[in-house]
């Protein structure tokens, strides 16, 4: 009985501490002129002048292994995009917006007979949940978006100017 309160409270403990450990904020005088993410790692990287200057980690797609091919595969999307949508009013807390499909992404999925989709967006957490804050990261849970906190999308919505490259990698 003791060892199981003991595991409890250590893992009660240890929820709290990472839920509630500040984490370094972004310089609001940065200008973000590129954005790398890295599926694999589960990081979104933001650059001034060729400059890593923050490492974010993200919830993706919830099918977040290969390209985003078809709407509806709850994938990611991967490769050369831009920021083209800034948008305060979303149904999730922020939202920059991922100029996918790209060319290319519309003729490999009209050579399948399927729509390439769209709305692929960085975005916080659907409103009214941003309490869940970092416990998001636990799981990959969008429709093929690339997630952050409430307090993370707004670092990058005040930093980002529409236009800004992004590429996405596996």
């Amino acid at each position: 009985m003791r060892k199981t309160k003991i595991i409890i409270f250590s893992t009660v403990a240890g929820l709290a501490a990472y839920y509630f450990f500040p984490e370094n904020k972004l310089d609001t005088s940065e200008k973000i002129d590129e954005i790398i993410v890295l599926k694999s790692k589960r990081q979104l990287q933001v650059f001034s002048k060729n400059i890593l200057v923050k490492t974010y980690k993200i919830s993706l797609g919830r099918q977040p292994v290969g390209a985003k091919q078809f709407e509806g595969d709850n994938k990611t999307p991967e490769g050369h995009y831009v920021i083209n949508d800034k948008n305060p009013n979303s149904g999730y807390y922020l939202n920059l917006g991922v100029s996918y499909p790209s060319v290319s992404d519309k003729k490999f999925a009209k050579s399948k007979g399927k729509s390439a989709g769209g709305l692929i967006k960085i975005h916080g957490l659907k409103n009214g949940r941003g309490y869940i804050g970092k416990f998001h990261r636990f799981f990959d849970w969008t429709h093929g978006c690339i997630a952050l906190t409430n307090d993370e999308v707004e670092e990058l919505f005040h930093n980002v100017d529409v236009g800004t490259a992004i590429e996405i990698k596996e």
